[in-house]
């Protein structure tokens, strides 16, 4: 993954105008919904809720408590729109508000009784494409979920933003308001934790080929 990568980074500002920016889908609905427009909210709604929903169950594998998160996000996007930029990327937002929430749920329950499928059959990489038996599969992935599980909070949240949503670094850095160097840091222990894990079994093998 490039560092330098930045999905719908807008243009820079003409100088000395910045009613010269560019203003994207989402900053149009920004703006519309900041006009009082709900119908706005909805587009919203539809078009980020997957992203959303799918980061905050990886992180607190509960799917109820994904659902509340959702719904918590955007209730807060419309309470705070006030306060969004119209000529930023509107995901990296959703992304710091379902984070920080997804925080206060582990801290306050600190339990997860929901196997996050998806997000273990996309780390154990190509081993998806194995035809083994659905009960070895199962196997694989309870495996895998007790070493995610076993992830101190900040290193879980790293490897759901860079596996699960594909973002970059930099991208990574700047929702959680941290140097990209301690993103890097984090990305490594979490990937090196994984490992010791994993170690002497026949899923480690499978993980070594992804996280190499």
């Amino acid at each position: 993954m490039s560092l330098t990568r930045q999905p719908g980074e807008p243009q820079a500002p003409m100088p000395g105008n910045d009613s010269h920016k560019p203003i994207s889908d989402d900053g149009r609905l920004i703006q519309r919904l900041q006009s009082g427009d709900l119908d706005a909210l909805g587009l919203l709604y539809d078009r980020h809720r997957l992203p959303v929903f799918r980061t905050a169950l990886a992180i607190i594998h509960d799917q109820d408590a994904a659902e509340d998160i959702l719904q918590e996000v955007f209730l807060r996007l419309h309470t705070y729109v006030h306060r969004v930029d119209t000529s930023l990327p509107l995901s990296p937002w959703l992304y710091r508000i379902t984070v920080n929430l997804s925080y206060t749920y582990v801290t306050r329950r600190n339990k997860w009784r929901v196997p996050l499928e998806d997000f273990v059959d996309q780390l154990i990489g190509p081993a998806k494409y194995n035809p083994e038996p659905v009960s070895e599969r199962h196997d694989d992935i309870r495996v895998m979920q007790k070493a995610i599980d076993t992830l101190a909070f900040s290193q879980r949240v790293v490897i759901v933003l860079y596996y699960l949503n594909d973002l970059s670094l930099q991208e990574i850095a700047e929702i959680l308001g941290v140097p990209v160097g301690t993103v890097k840091s984090r990305l490594h222990y979490g990937r090196e934790n994984l490992r010791k894990h994993l170690e002497g079994g026949a899923t480690a093998a499978e993980v070594q080929y992804e996280f190499t």
